[in-house]
């Protein structure tokens, strides 16, 4: 079980984030970048999981400019929502915010960043822009990398996870991505969906995310610790 703490961005802006800790010494740290649904019960058990992996692992919650204690659950209404959130946020305000998380983080060593849905977009965006800050990135099932992010490359280690029937990515953009960046790691998975991490979604496949899984902390064993 986590805690509640503050972080500070580069502005002064103070904002939520959950800690989960490591029953020994981190290997590393883990930022865990949250979908459009905040720092919901999903998010912390995967911060938890990072936790039992070894890793001191920080959730920033990035809706605080926006609304403090944004949490909310997958619903149709619950997805109306946190479009509707993550429409309010500043690109540039919510990596600011990752970058104190990454901060927070260092006090485990080296850090990785991990990101789901649009949390999947900003891990990408974290390794092209935040080098400074983290030391490996990976990214699930993250929309709009093929339309905002191609124009520049990683400065960090950095892997991709995809489902093969994700309404929201088609493979299109996927190619486009291994095309333009033949260095990372793209894995695509058979017959999953969008969400399919998320054992609290209908689109939860196990398998999947399984694989997807055991790939990253091997990724980050390498890369973080």
């Amino acid at each position: 079980m986590g805690t509640n703490i503050t972080l500070t961005a580069g502005d002064g802006f103070r904002f939520g984030a959950y800690r989960a800790e490591p029953e020994s010494a981190p290997k590393g740290g883990i930022v865990v970048i949250q979908e459009i649904f905040g720092v919901n019960s999903h998010i912390r058990e995967v911060a938890d999981g990072y936790a039992a992996a070894g890793y001191l692992a920080i959730a920033p919650a990035l809706y605080d400019r926006v609304e403090a204690g944004v949490e909310v659950g997958y619903t149709e209404a619950d997805i109306a929502a946190g479009r509707d959130y993550r429409g309010r946020t500043d690109h540039d305000k919510v990596l600011a915010d990752v970058t104190a998380a990454a901060g927070a983080a260092r006090a485990g060593g080296r850090v990785g960043a991990v990101g789901y849905c649009w949390g999947g977009f900003l891990a990408a965006a974290a390794a092209v822009d935040l080098h400074g800050a983290v030391d490996a990135c990976v990214g699930y099932y993250g929309g709009g990398i093929a339309n905002a992010l191609l124009d520049r490359s990683p400065q960090v280690p950095l892997m991709l996870h995809f489902g093969e029937i994700d309404h929201a990515i088609p493979l299109e953009d996927v190619d486009k991505i291994r095309a333009a960046w033949p260095d990372v790691p793209v894995h695509v998975y058979g017959g999953a969906g969008h969400g399919f991490e998320c054992d609290q979604r209908a689109s939860y496949h196990p398998h999947s995310a399984r694989l997807a899984l055991s790939r990253t902390l091997r990724f980050f064993a390498t890369h973080v610790g």
